[in-house]
């Protein structure tokens, strides 16, 4: 079976390389890192992955929240957020774009893993 390809949206490269390493061992194909939104729409149109990971605050004009919503709205491809912003306002703001997933940093393996899955499964 062809390994699903996940694209990263995440500015911090510490971050990014974990999460890199993270989905390659649980069987996942990288299709690519973004940093900013402008780049994840070059990429998504580039690759083509099943799934996107999406940070919220990321570099750039658009946060991950538009960036996200542009996405789905564009290609219907799943996006999972993975952030540390969990407040009230921000929640609500991701949950009208309606994601796929939401996991909140610090994680660990299987909350990526389940994560990824159940969002993988909606498609």
């Amino acid at each position: 079976m062809t390994p699903k390809k996940i694209l990263l949206v995440e500015d911090d490269d510490i971050i990014a390389k974990v999460e890199d390493w993270r989905l390659k061992n649980l069987g996942y194909e990288v299709a690519g890192r973004a940093v900013s939104g402008a780049e994840a729409m070059d990429l998504v149109a580039k690759t083509r992955p099943d799934l996107v990971l999406m940070d919220i605050n990321i570099q750039g004009e658009m946060d991950g929240i538009e960036t996200a919503k542009r996405i789905k709205k564009q290609f219907s491809i799943p996006v999972v957020y993975v952030t540390s912003h969990s407040d009230g306002s921000t929640l609500d703001r991701a949950k009208a774009t309606q994601p796929d997933g939401f996991i909140v940093k610090p994680f660990e393996d299987n909350d990526l893993r389940v994560g990824i899955e159940l969002a993988l499964k909606k498609k």
